[in-house]
């Protein structure tokens, strides 16, 4: 085997990721230390996870810390561990490369944020905490040996961040990982013990593994070394609440999830009684810049007896709670559990009860008590919650107090909620409507509100893709059904006169045979102003649906709906006229083309021939003009 160093070159993305932090996210470096530390507590839990199964790969090194070792003479400063190691290939893989969805989305957020402060919190966001080490270092050589290897199956890794890295088999004794950072020179006050003391204390004090440094001390006339541990290693979450400052959950959420804001609230309890569980949650303040790109996992860590056993169990917590980060402490599951035994342990059931339970009891609690806050919170994550009203059937009520809704009786940037439309809801009102588009805006101007308008009942404003599958699921609420505003089926109560019917009678029938797009063409009393509008009947897909079902390169079967006409509309009049002048008339097919077409427009959906569209537009202008 050749021991010559091989060169190879990082991946296009990943050049600018280096070139963007070595050149410009200099504020707040020190961030550096806490993610190379995370990173070296990860591959210690992973290995211990793995020795569960495998006791081999331990070797004997069970000796659990992380090790500074800072070099004044070279420059340099080493985080170290004993834990799972990498291969030559895994070297390559987690080091040369970068996820390529992470990597593009942080190179967007970093640019949207430019040289701001915010800027460096976005490194652990995504996956990309290990490339922080240059923001201090000019070059950084990793050395490792992976779990249950010899000593020869070393590798060792080099790059100045420039666009290449070398790679070379190497001896190392032991297992686990060297991570060696030249220092540039104005970061070698990383070096001072003092320094790298307060920083393990900031970002890392409530590590499960110690981190330990060498430091000298005078010993009765004589210089002794010791190895000190810097952090406490006291798990918050063991703590009493009441002995737990809001300063140190803050820097604990934040060493968790790498989010640059603190937490908007913090759960922390235990459970006692048959069964025992200790949990520590964190609700966040907003949506990160990650979240949409990131893969979308649920659960939270898992230990057993201060033990990571898994982490992100989703057993504990549901998919549409996601967004919670934490962890559960249990003392009664077994520590070699596996992922097959958990989902048949009725523990797991208890614990998801009471974490769901609480979340959304605080939840609830923000929202009545701090509405700012909790508004900030649900534009982020006030749709992943909606997915709840389908997904929880025991805590639907729940989550449906806990949404926002703008109305067309609200002002744009407004909010109202199931409850409170409840209270205003005029005498005889027996539904809670609501209406699905793309935007608010666009939903207020809507032909399908007239008639609510016109009789005081509010509309619901329904903005969010998910509403499309939420809401029609969820059906009632505390007895109100929930109707769609552009449905067939939706009255208001209004029926058309029998003397109004019989005048139009004649067009309609007329107007079905020259319309092949529609299933039907009838009068209506929803609109009091428009022309025409379009509904799907019964369980039909909606437009909306359509729409969305398009964009994600899906056929939605197209399936028709009705065109409803205003008898009250000029527009629709003119044409009836038409009709008992001349059926045969060859306008009246144009026309009738011209309020499907309007229609399709006001309802948000595109005309399917846009050049004949205008040409019928033109015709109009044109005789119009002439008189």
């Amino acid at each position: 085997m050749s021991t010559a160093p091989e060169t190879l070159e990082f991946k296009a993305e990943l050049k600018q990721l280096l070139h963007l932090i070595t050149h410009s996210l200099y504020s707040d470096r020190e961030i550096f230390l806490r993610e190379l530390i995370s990173n070296a507590s990860d591959a210690i839990n992973k290995v211990r996870f793995d020795a569960l199964a495998n006791a081999d790969k331990l070797e004997g090194n069970t000796d659990w810390k992380i090790k500074l070792t800072p070099d004044s003479a070279a420059g340099t400063l080493t985080i170290s561990d004993n834990g799972i190691g990498m291969s030559r290939a895994e070297v390559i893989e987690n080091l040369g490369t970068v996820a390529q969805s992470g990597t593009r989305a942080f190179l967007e957020a970093a640019k949207q944020a430019g040289k701001s402060s915010e800027a460096p919190g976005l490194i652990g966001q995504f996956g990309v905490g290990f490339y922080s080490a240059f923001m201090v270092a000019d070059k950084v050589a990793v050395v490792t040996r992976p779990a249950g290897s010899s000593p020869a199956d070393g590798a060792h890794w080099e790059s100045d961040g420039q666009g290449t890295y070398s790679i070379e088999p190497c001896e190392k004794p032991s297992r686990g990982t060297d991570v060696i950072l030249h220092l540039k020179e104005d970061a070698k006050d990383y070096l001072e013990p003092f320094r790298l003391r307060g920083l393990v204390r900031k970002f890392s004090d409530f590590l499960e593994h110690p981190v330990v440094m060498d430091v000298e001390q005078e010993k009765e006339g004589k210089k002794e070394t010791h190895e000190e541990v810097l952090n406490s290693r006291k798990a918050i979450w063991l703590r009493n609440k009441s002995e737990v400052k809001r300063e140190e959950y803050d820097e604990f959420y934040k060493s968790l999830t790498h989010d640059s804001e603190p937490p908007a609230a913090v759960l922390h309890y235990a459970a006692e009684g048959k069964t025992e569980f200790k949990v520590l949650a964190f609700i966040p303040t907003q949506k990160p810049f990650s979240f949409d790109w990131e893969e979308q996992v649920a659960g939270l860590r898992l230990y057993v007896q201060r033990v990571l056993i898994m982490d992100r169990c989703e057993q504990v917590l549901p998919f549409y709670l996601r967004f919670v980060r934490g962890l559960v402490d249990s003392a009664d599951l077994p520590l070699n559990v596996s992922r097959e035994l958990l989902q048949q342990n009725p523990l797991l059931e208890v614990i998801q009860k009471s974490v769901v339970k609480n979340v959304l009891d605080t939840l609830g609690g923000m929202k009545n008590v701090e509405f700012d806050k909790y508004l900030t919170f649900y534009k982020g994550f006030g749709p992943v919650l909606k997915e709840g009203l389908a997904r929880d059937w025991s805590n639907r009520e729940k989550i449906a107090d806990l949404l926002l809704f703008e109305s067309a009786n609200t002002e744009p940037g407004k909010y109202t909620t199931f409850a409170e439309y409840m209270e205003k809801m005029p005498e005889g009102q027996e539904a809670i409507y609501y209406l699905i588009g793309e935007s608010g805006e666009q939903l207020r101007k809507s032909p399908y509100l007239e008639t609510f308008r016109a009789k005081g009942r509010d509309v619901l404003l329904l903005t969010d893709p998910v509403d499309e599958f939420a809401i029609p699921g969820f059906g009632a609420y505390k007895g109100k059904q929930l109707q769609a505003a552009d449905r067939g089926d939706t009255s208001t109560g209004d029926a058309i006169p029998a003397d109004v019917q019989e005048k139009f009678a004649g067009l309609l029938t007329s107007l079905k045979g020259k319309l092949p797009e529609v299933a039907d063409i009838r009068l209506t009393t929803r609109l009091t102003e428009s022309a025409a509008c379009l509904v799907a009947d019964g369980a039909a897909v909606s437009a909306h649906m359509e729409r969305l079902m398009e964009r994600m390169g899906r056929d939605a079967g197209g399936a028709k709906r009705a065109l409803e006409l205003n008898p009250q509309n000029p527009a629709v009049e003119a044409v009836r006229d038409l009709h008992i002048k001349d059926s045969t008339d060859p306008r009246i097919e144009g026309y009738a083309r011209l309020l499907y077409e309007q229609a399709l427009i006001a309802e948000g959906s595109a005309v399917t021939d846009p050049i004949a569209f205008a040409r019928r537009v033109n015709d109009l202008i044109a005789r119009d003009a002439k008189g």
